[in-house]
């Protein structure tokens, strides 16, 4: 009977707190869940086992109600023969099996009693875990969304660095593009001053015009 008392400190665990322990929730339900599908078993077994026994004590009670009958049938018959020496044998022979009937009634009481027990046990048992069942499928449910819901949050956060990231490449193309315009503008500058130079023969013209270019004011 000690897996009755294991089984009931089961059935009184509180998965949530074991779920907070495991690192699993997942497979720490299914565990769970397995053990006590296991024990039920053991429970199933033991039932069988004393519903044998009750089996065997009534039919132990029953052969020796009928022996006794077949003893005081005998011992009747006895006297009426006229024989009461034999009629008194029997009649001995009964008060044996009128002492052995006490104690066989005795044993089937118990047995059938342990029976009945463990018939209500199973049975609860059998209960309670279709209900753990329904618990468990409940449980597993609010799992997938709490993983679905992390993977959301995860992509949340690389939604983050993609736009940090996405900012940098901006401003590194930003400051490109400002780099490129102003050698753009420094190329121009210098050619337009060659052209010039190339068109000019006199030197004093030339000199007039790099001043010029240099002091813009003062010309």
């Amino acid at each position: 009977m000690g897996i009755l008392s294991r089984f009931r400190d089961i059935m009184k665990m509180n998965i949530n707190v074991l779920m907070d322990k495991a690192g699993d929730p997942e497979k720490t339900i299914d565990d769970y869940m397995q053990n006590l599908n296991s024990d039920l078993g053991k429970v199933k077994a033991e039932t069988a086992s004393v519903l044998a026994d009750e089996k065997r004590a009534k039919r132990a009670l029953d052969e020796c109600r009928t022996e006794i009958k077949k003893l005081q049938h005998y011992a009747s018959k006895s006297v009426e023969a006229g024989n009461e020496e034999e009629a008194r044998k029997f009649l001995e022979r009964k008060g044996l099996q009128a002492e052995k009937l006490e104690s066989l009634q005795t044993s089937y009481d118990l047995a059938s009693a342990n029976a009945v027990h463990m018939k209500q046990m199973q049975k609860k048992l059998v209960s309670d875990i279709g209900q753990l069942e329904l618990r468990r499928a409940e449980l597993k449910g609010k799992l997938a969304i709490a993983k679905a819901q992390q993977t959301l949050n995860s992509m949340g956060d690389h939604d983050s660095v993609f736009e940090a990231l996405e900012e940098k490449v901006n401003r590194a193309y930003d400051e490109a593009m400002a780099i490129a315009e102003l050698r753009t503008g420094t190329k121009d500058d210098l050619d337009a001053l060659f052209a010039q130079y190339e068109k000019s023969t006199n030197p004093e013209d030339e000199l007039a015009a790099i001043k010029k270019k240099i002091n813009p004011k003062e010309s």
